[in-house]
Order: structure tokens, then sequence, then C-alpha cells
């Protein structure tokens, strides 16, 4: 099992700065993530390439 790597985000409804868990052993991912701060659902999209750089896309639930 590969470790976590942590990303963080800016929230997409209060633009506070959060924290994701991202599993590095999927290289393709969506949820939702409630926000810490505001509690509104976070669409999350990570996408992790070949050379395993990782991009994390957040937005509106309703986007």
């Amino acid at each position: 099992m590969s470790e976590q790597i942590e990303k963080n985000i800016h929230c997409p409804y209060c633009d506070e700065v959060i924290t994701l868990l991202i599993d590095p052993s999927i290289s393709e991912q969506s949820y939702v993530e409630d926000c810490q701060v505001c509690c509104q659902p976070i669409n999350v999209d990570v996408v992790i390439d070949e050379t395993e750089a990782v991009e994390v896309y957040a937005r509106q639930e309703n986007e």
C-alpha cells in the first residue's frame, strides 16, 4: 500500500485552504469531500500521471 499524499486546495465556496489526502495507487479519482471549514460538498477530481505528478481539481457541487 502506498503512503497517502497531502495536497492543499482552496475550497470553491469559502476559499479557505483545506488539506486532502490522496491515494497515489489510483491514477484517476472522483469523489465528494466536505470542506473542513464551511462543510459544503466539494467535487474533487484527481489525476496522477506516469511521472507521478498529482493534479487536483476542486469545484462546487453544482458546477
